[in-house]
């Protein structure tokens, strides 16, 4: 067992016999990486149907793709540094220019710049010990057999309604599942695929995409066959192993059938996933690390889009605040990585996760002088900052008892109160570590 940051972890060798699901709930943190030729554009990453481009439009991004400044090893780097323990790349976004070598078409970062982008960031997070994890667009507007649906950017042309004359998606599905297959098979173990996306329902006079255009069933038969050891998203339009709440937080645990449901938030830093030149709408690092409690909380992962910008560098915005999230995960990981939902209902202060025998309270406001924790009277028998390791006081009070001038008093029976200092801790977010009694 390796042990980074104070916590212990599987090594790769020891994940790899790990079920899928336990290294994805044990791990909670990931980034996502979005980089594509809509990068170069610089306008978000569905820059090409929101502004209606043909394939003429788009070739200019195309024809001057140069990722000189991509460094796969940095990027691993920086997730690792984050607290991340794994990293999710787009090998192929709805713009349909795909970042490996295919075979299957010269719209590719090979026949761009002559450089296999996925074969870069797989190999550096393996170096790192990171997970892999690659998304992969169902949707394709480039090829020339995917029809066109109120997504596409020819939707409106003036010749629209001709555009599907002779488009056949039988051959767009051969395409599809030939191009997984290449990623499935090519680049050793995968251990996370994100397919994205599907939209059955119909909008201004065109239809969406269902499971059977992709065959799903096809196409996650193949994931189970080439990777059985990988875990697969919920966007096939068929049910998957996981599901994917994106750009909102649930305010609950997921359930089925009462049966808990592994999920993971995915966020971005500033609410577009590709690069946005002039997008300032950036979260601050305490909001994020907030999100990232609370999906913990809820026994959910989060999901941390970064987007590099057209020569393939990592935005500073976006590196500043992977840095401050880093220090906070330096002093809290365990807080988060192998933790999850705790059955004790939080103050009204902040939300608990667990580990093991350790109950973890992320104070998102902090209160003046006692925080009160309802039901955990006699069953915690030590209390302490996690940044620094700091007792703190605990106490129960009668709940007959009228409270005096300056103690509190009257809490509701079986409460726990803990002593705090006025001012709070300069972390992006306190958390008092709990153990909870034999």
């Amino acid at each position: 067992m390796a042990k980074l940051g104070g916590v212990i972890r599987p090594s790769p060798q020891e994940y790899n016999a790990v079920s899928a699901t336990d290294w994805f709930t044990a791990a909670r943190f990931g980034m996502f990486v979005h980089f594509g030729l809509y990068s170069g554009a610089a306008r978000h990453e569905w820059v090409q149907t929101n502004e209606k481009l043909t394939d003429a439009d788009y070739r200019q991004y195309f024809d001057n793709f140069d990722p000189d400044l991509f460094d796969a090893a940095e990027i691993a780097r920086t997730a690792k540094q984050a607290g991340m323990s794994y990293v999710v790349l787009t090998t192929k976004h709805h713009e349909g220019f795909a970042l490996w070598n295919t075979a299957l078409s010269d719209f590719n970062s090979e026949a761009a710049c002559g450089r296999d982008l996925v074969r870069e960031l797989v190999d550096a997070l393996r170096a790192e010990g990171l997970k892999v994890g690659l998304y992969h667009s169902l949707i394709d507007w480039h090829h020339p057999d995917f029809t066109v649906d109120w997504v596409h950017p020819r939707r409106d042309d003036e010749n629209a309604a001709s555009l599907n004359e002779g488009r056949d998606m039988a051959r767009y599905r051969e395409f599809l599942h030939g191009q997984v297959r290449e990623l499935l098979t090519d680049y050793g173990q995968v251990d996370y695929l994100f397919f994205d996306y599907t939209y059955p329902e119909t909008k201004q006079g065109w239809a969406g995409k269902s499971a059977e255009d992709w065959d799903a069933e096809g196409l996650l038969a193949l994931c189970r066959e080439l990777q059985p050891g990988m875990i697969v998203n919920d966007r096939l339009g068929i049910p998957g192993d996981f599901v994917t709440p994106e750009q909102y937080q649930p305010t609950e645990p997921l359930v089925a059938d009462g049966v808990p449901v592994l999920w993971e938030a995915c966020q971005t830093t500033n609410g577009s996933w590709g690069y946005d030149r002039d997008n300032d709408n950036h979260k601050s690092a305490d909001l994020l690390i907030r999100m990232l409690a609370d999906s913990v909380s809820m026994g959910g992962n989060m999901l941390l889009n970064v987007g590099p910008n057209g020569r393939g560098a990592l935005d500073k915005r976006d590196t500043a605040l992977l840095a401050e999230i880093g220090e906070w995960m330096r002093l809290h990981e365990r807080a988060v990585v192998g933790a999850g939902h705790a059955a004790h209902r939080p103050p009204r202060e902040g939300v608990y996760t667990q580990r093991g025998n350790k109950l973890y309270l992320h104070v998102f406001t902090w209160p003046m002088g006692f925080l009160h924790l309802p039901e955990l009277a006699g069953k915690v028998s030590y209390a302490r900052l996690l940044h620094d390791g700091s007792w703190v006081k605990t106490s129960v009070s009668d709940p007959d008892q009228q409270a005096l001038v300056t103690q509190p008093a009257g809490q509701a029976a079986g409460t726990l109160t803990l002593s705090l200092p006025t001012r709070r801790p300069d972390v992006a977010m306190p958390v008092i570590e709990l153990t909870l009694a034999d």
